[in-house]
């Protein structure tokens, strides 16, 4: 094990759940750049080749970052193949190469540090929770089912909240009655009920719904999580139809409805409320970029989404995505995959 990147991880996940200061960022970004640099071997070939290094990027804007199609062909960690007990796969189709996320369990103590502060930041103390996810038996490879299971774990839930499962092909589908049954519990609890899934599990859930003329008034402070994008599993629908009816068919108010965005290249999420801009959390930073001119954009243009997560320690902290947004001051508006960008489950829907 990296004795230097192992001290970076423990400081960040320090100053993660602590309190994370803005001003110290560049510093930090900066310092976890050289140590990629030194300890990635693949991400130290794309560095050269560039002739951005250390010696020659003095803001973390300037620092290089790599394409999420570059993690399907490279092996872009800084562990060895013997320290690599956890790996997470993009959610493509399943004829495509997936990328591959490679984590030890100093990596996934940043990424749960990461994820669970940056939730309970947007949904505090909730009541009961329930995943339209398979579980990580079923589904081990998954980061957003792995973040789902440790929100389970803080909240110590019954497994049974996982009311996702695997259909024949490996595809995601729900357990329509375990479903249904925590729908029609919730009112009796007297406890709000948070519902989290993928956009297309909520049109198998909707559908289900309409052809079995159902509906349900979900608990006053009720919410929805949405995100993930449709993977050919579903037909497709504009995000505000989507969210039209979730309202309609489980009582749940548009601004209870909570957009996440991730991926499995990043250690991070954005969150969005409403008609607001996608945020990450203070130890991520975002850039809109232009795909014409590789230069960051200026607010209300639109490009191409590129993050600098701190909690990416040991893989590579700058990832150029295919997904375009609109730039929102310091946040974004989301719109979808660019053209020609191969589709994705962690793609979300175009608004």
């Amino acid at each position: 094990m990296n004795i230097e990147l192992s001290h970076f991880a423990e400081r960040l996940r320090n100053l993660t759940l602590s309190g994370f200061q803005h001003g110290g960022f560049n510093t930090l970004a900066l310092e976890l750049f050289a140590l990629q640099s030194r300890h990635n071997a693949a991400y130290k070939k794309i560095c050269e080749a560039r002739g951005l290094t250390p010696k020659t990027v003095g803001a973390w804007k300037q620092i290089p970052a790599v394409p999420t199609a570059a993690f399907k062909e490279l092996a872009l960690t800084s562990l060895a193949p013997g320290e690599r007990t956890a790996v997470f796969h993009s959610s493509g189709t399943t004829a495509q190469n997936p990328s591959r996320h490679f984590h030890n369990a100093e990596s996934l103590a940043v990424y749960e540090a990461s994820l669970w502060k940056w939730f309970q930041f947007h949904f505090g103390e909730t009541g009961e929770l329930v995943f339209l996810t398979p579980n990580p038996v079923a589904a081990p490879r998954s980061s957003l089912v792995h973040m789902l299971e440790i929100v389970r774990q803080k909240f110590r839930l019954p497994e049974s909240v996982f009311t996702g499962k695997l259909s024949a092909d490996d595809s995601w589908t729900l357990d329509f009655a375990a479903t249904i049954q925590a729908l029609k519990a919730a009112p009796a609890t007297g406890k709000t009920l948070t519902l989290l899934g993928t956009a297309f599990s909520f049109v198998h859930l909707l559908d289900f719904l309409a052809e079995n003329s159902l509906q349900f008034q979900l608990p006053a402070g009720s919410r929805v999580m949405e995100t993930g994008g449709y993977k050919n599993r579903s037909r497709t629908l504009p995000k505000a139809e989507l969210h039209a009816l979730i309202a309609e068919r489980l009582g749940v108010p548009r601004e209870n409805i909570v957009c996440e965005y991730g991926m499995s290249e990043l250690s991070s999420q954005a969150y969005a409320v409403a008609d607001g801009g996608f945020q990450f959390p203070p130890w991520a930073r975002v850039q809109i970029i232009s795909p014409e001119t590789g230069r960051e954009v200026g607010d209300g243009e639109t490009g191409l989404i590129r993050v600098f997560d701190l909690a990416n320690v040991f893989s590579v902290a700058a990832i150029q995505t295919e997904d375009l947004a609109i730039r929102r001051g310091d946040g974004f508006e989301l719109i979808g995959r660019a053209e020609l960008a191969e589709p994705r489950g962690c793609s979300l829907m175009t608004a």
